[in-house]
């Protein structure tokens, strides 16, 4: 009995009022984008056209979301953000598998019949309901009134319903009884419309099941990815800090026990402490390039000094180029500093080259890294074990890496890394 009167119904009877235009403004601009890429399929316009629409059609889903959020209540996640890609082809692709942009068409498409059906809703219950019942007022008025002869030929001013003039008191309040009934029915009718509405946008204008799913994936190797990133240069730091630290330690030690004993030491035992100095001091070496293979200290400051730390060290001079205009994950930077690495040392061992151009930029949340030599030539990712891992290193953040290597040379390798795992 309080339906007609509650917060809620009025917010659905708002939403299926302001969604009507919306609805009306979606199916012709599915209209008119879908005749227009099709009159100019023949031309190379049509697919292009077509291909910027669909993923377009997501701002009338983001409009429609903030209306069932804001009116009803209910906040549906929005789905994956679209990624356009670099140059006409990619973005041309990327806009016809757009799949999000496809089901907002759907649904842009299936709402207007929705829509009509809620205003149906409305105008049968609430516009006729109200009528109906304040029509006592109104036949008082002399408002809203037509003529007819009853069966006995005499003229007659009301309501006319069938063949039955409805201009007395008892048939009055028989048609506001009929209103108050049509009130009361409104709430159920309209929610009714409004749940079919609902599902729709849960099921087309919301993530689906599938995109979740690889989202959540890719959110959990990503914590997984800087998990054991941190791990890495946990190790290294306890590596550094500690056992190095006591191997120095140990060499300091030896060399002080040597001084002390001078010339009082037997061969054998200057000949032990000779032989545990040169093994500490070997220790340590061996130590430091472990802890330089989990995590290079350079990154410490950015990739850019650590590149540039790397190729300083190199035989043959190295033009760097760096565009990085935020700095990407620790995950990603040491992904991307050994795959430099690797490639530089290919570059010094096999490809006999005697220059090298090392480009790392940053766009549309990725992070490329090339880098080219003018060599030989005539490397394939099935040559060895080297150019494998970085594929399946590159691999582990949905990296992808293209080689480009003729015969005559020059080498190009582009590894394109998410600025983020």
């Amino acid at each position: 009995m309080r339906a007609p009167i509650a917060r809620g119904t009025w917010a659905e009877l708002a939403y299926v009022i302001l969604g009507a235009p919306l609805a009306l403004l979606g199916v012709a601009y599915v209209l008119v984008c879908g005749l227009l890429g099709a009159g100019l399929a023949i031309t190379a316009l049509g697919i292009p056209i077509l291909a910027m629409a669909i993923p377009a059609a997501r701002w009338f889903g983001r409009i429609r979301r903030a209306l069932v959020r804001t009116l009803l209540g209910e906040s549906v996640p929005a789905p994956a953000a679209f990624h356009a890609g670099q140059g006409l082809f990619a973005r041309t692709s990327a806009g016809l598998r757009d799949t999000t942009g496809w089901r907002a068409v759907a649904y842009l498409m299936a709402g207007l019949p929705v829509t009509l059906l809620g205003l149906s809703a409305v105008v049968v219950t609430w516009a006729w309901g109200l009528i109906a019942l304040t029509y006592p007022l109104q036949h008082a008025l002399g408002v809203n009134q037509l003529t007819a002869r009853d069966a006995d030929g005499v003229i007659r001013h009301g309501f006319l319903l069938g063949g039955l003039v409805l201009d007395t008191y008892p048939r009055l309040l028989l048609v506001s009884v009929g209103g108050v009934v049509l009130l009361l029915l409104a709430p159920w009718a309209v929610r009714a419309v409004v749940l079919l509405d609902r599902l729709l946008v849960r099921s087309l204008l919301g993530p689906d099941g599938a995109a979740q799913r690889i989202a959540d994936l890719r959110r959990t190797r990503a914590l997984a990815v800087d998990d054991a990133a941190a791990t890495l240069r946990r190790i290294e730091r306890d590596l550094h800090d500690g056992v190095q630290a006591s191997l120095v330690a140990l060499g300091m030690n030896l060399t002080m026990i040597a001084e002390t004993l001078g010339g009082d030491a037997s061969e054998t035992t200057r000949s032990l402490l000779t032989t545990a100095q040169t093994t500490a001091k070997d220790a340590i070496r061996e130590l430091r390039n472990v802890v330089r293979s989990i995590h290079p200290p350079a990154l410490d400051d950015g990739l850019d000094t650590a590149i540039a730390t790397l190729i300083a060290r190199g035989p043959i001079p190295v033009s760097l180029h760096m565009d990085i205009t935020q700095r990407p994950s620790p995950a990603i930077e040491t992904i991307a500093y050994f795959c430099v690495a690797e490639l530089f040392t290919n570059v010094i061992k096999h490809s006999g080259a005697d220059h090298a151009t090392v480009e790392i930029s940053q766009r549309d949340g990725h992070l490329r890294v090339r880098v080219s030599d003018n060599g030989h030539g005539g490397a394939h990712l099935d040559g060895g074990t080297g150019l494998r891992g970085l594929l399946d290193r590159a691999a582990t953040v949905d990296g992808t890496i293209d080689l480009v290597s003729p015969p005559a040379g020059p080498t190009v390798v582009t590894i394109n890394l998410p600025a983020q795992p």
